[in-house]
């Protein structure tokens, strides 16, 4: 089954980040520290680099394979 590089995001951001926002998330880290909610930010601009810059069969491979892992646990 095929999906698109916009599902596939979709997807990743909710195995990642659950129910919650990437960018709720980030201010959550920053409340417990603000050292590491500087990491988590850059972490979050990575990640979304990262999709950005990913082809469609590369994010969907991604995706299968970290799918993969968490069935697996």
């Amino acid at each position: 089954m095929s999906i698109s590089k916009s599902e596939a995001k979709r997807q990743l951001r909710h195995l990642i980040f659950d129910e919650e926002r990437p960018r709720d998330w980030v201010q959550d880290v920053w409340g417990m520290s603000p050292t590491l909610g500087e990491t988590a930010a850059r972490l979050l601009d990575a990640f979304e680099g990262s999709i950005e810059a990913c082809s469609e069969e590369a994010l969907v491979e991604l995706l299968q394979g970290l799918q993969g892992e968490t069935e697996e646990e």
